[in-house]
């Protein structure tokens, strides 16, 4: 079995768990997801499936939009609301502060790894010296928010909608947000809406997974490229991952299929089309 399916997590489950579950539910050992849900948050997650697990680093790029919620007054050592309550404080904000944030937040910013992550440093993951209250210079990284739309303001909750760039941390982003408020918070909600073209809208549970009610997608579906049936020549050249010309004025990528079944993803190199991904 190769395919995509994309599967929408619920709250108390880990990534891992979903793959597991999946591992039993459609007996195959081969499946990989695209993109870490934390266990308090939901919603989508890209699960591939026997070869198509070569694409995970290729659908990991893809932007991710979510939903997530602020709860203000109160600041933990996770970042989100699971964790230990660290600090606490009085907020009076007005709802024309939180606009003039949003509105002003920078689109292109160095945001800050939280340490309870999985990101790696010297070989050990963030959460394990965290565990170990162990100090260490958390890296930083360069990401977009193409997208911060404040949705409601209630309760000491600030619910915002956000699309954004791989590698961007939710926590993170609440955190500075939270900052420019000059205030504390923590993530209380979060539900990934989107990934790409992935929408929430058209994904599964593990219930209808188990009930055989969902849609496998092939890479035709999932991939914007053209698509070019192979002749029984470059057949040979393609299977072997050959560089051939460029024949076919491809400007991007390519997927070259031989007799319905696909052989490869390629993309241009010069004048020519090199591998990119082997199936």
């Amino acid at each position: 079995m190769d395919a995509l399916l994309v599967v929408r997590k619920t709250k108390g489950l880990t990534s891992r768990d979903v793959v597991n579950s999946l591992n039993h539910i459609l007996s195959t050992k081969k499946i990989g997801h695209t993109g870490t849900l934390d266990p308090i948050a939901s919603g989508v997650l890209v699960c591939l499936i026997g070869k198509y697990t070569k694409l995970v680093n290729l659908i990991t790029s893809y932007d991710k939009e979510y939903i997530a919620e602020i709860k203000l007054g109160i600041k933990t050592d996770t970042q989100d609301i699971t964790g230990n309550v660290i600090s606490k404080e009085n907020t009076s904000l007005s709802l024309d502060k939180i606009k003039e944030v949003f509105s002003n937040f920078p689109s292109v910013y160095t945001q800050e790894v939280p340490i309870y992550s999985a990101v790696k440093i010297n070989g050990k993951k963030l959460y394990e010296y965290a565990r170990e209250k162990i100090d260490i210079t958390l890296p930083k990284r360069r990401v977009n928010v193409y997208s911060l739309e404040l949705l409601s303001f209630k309760d000491n909750i600030i619910t915002f909608k956000t699309r954004v760039s791989k590698g961007t941390y939710i926590r993170s982003l609440i955190q500075d947000i939270c900052t420019n408020l000059n205030t504390i918070g923590t993530m209380n909600n979060l539900i990934r809406t989107k990934q790409g073209n992935f929408d929430i809208n058209n994904s599964y549970t593990l219930e209808d997974i188990k009930n055989n009610n969902y849609k496998l997608l092939n890479i035709k579906e999932l991939l914007n490229y053209p698509i070019i049936e192979l002749n029984d020549t470059l057949i040979k050249k393609v299977s072997n991952g050959a560089i051939i010309p460029n024949t076919f004025n491809i400007k991007d990528k390519v997927i070259f299929t031989y007799q319905n079944k696909d052989i490869a993803i390629y993309e241009v190199k010069d004048i020519n089309l090199k591998p990119y991904i082997m199936l």
